[in-house]
């Protein structure tokens, strides 16, 4: 969701560029949305409005074209601060694996997830819960990030098994 307050107000964050610029990137996310807040349509917000219906028209009859089906890009916490890190900085290229000494790895496969019960899965649930708000306190936010992943893994399980 973007939401543009006093989008009637002309000036440069408002400009009809400036609108399309941050409508496509409500765009990017295949339910994504962008709210115009003003007391008015303005020429700007007319005329941004009417390219993005345009745009959009031009690639929903691309899709239906090429049979594409939108989809937003999911990325993991991993992916994502791989390419934050500094260049040079990884020796000999390999992925790092950081893991704490008190910490149990968890086995979160589907085989693994498959054997566990209810209060298993929340026992487990719980106990995730905890490392990741100590990982964030702690300020281990790729840590807390991968727990979270984790957590949500075991809670769609815990839902399955109703």
């Amino acid at each position: 969701l973007v939401a543009i307050l006093d989008a009637d107000k002309e000036g440069f964050l408002r400009a009809e560029r400036s609108l399309i610029q941050t409508i496509g990137r409500a765009a990017r996310n295949a339910h994504g949305k962008a709210i115009l807040y003003g007391d008015r349509i303005t020429d700007s917000m007319r005329r941004a409005m009417d390219e993005t219906e345009r745009r959009r028209n031009k690639q929903i009859a691309h899709n239906e074209r090429h049979g594409i089906t939108p989809m937003t890009v999911t990325k993991s916490v991993a992916d994502i601060m791989e390419g934050a890190q500094a260049p040079g900085s990884r020796k000999s290229g390999r992925k790092r694996t950081e893991q704490l000494v008190a910490e149990a790895p968890g086995d979160y496969t589907r085989e693994a997830l498959s054997q566990m019960n209810a209060p298993q899965l929340t026992k487990e649930i719980g106990k995730l819960e905890d490392r990741m708000h100590e990982a964030a306190q702690n300020l281990e936010f790729e840590q807390a990030a991968k727990l979270r992943d984790q957590l949500q893994t075991l809670k769609v399980r815990l839902l399955e098994l109703g």
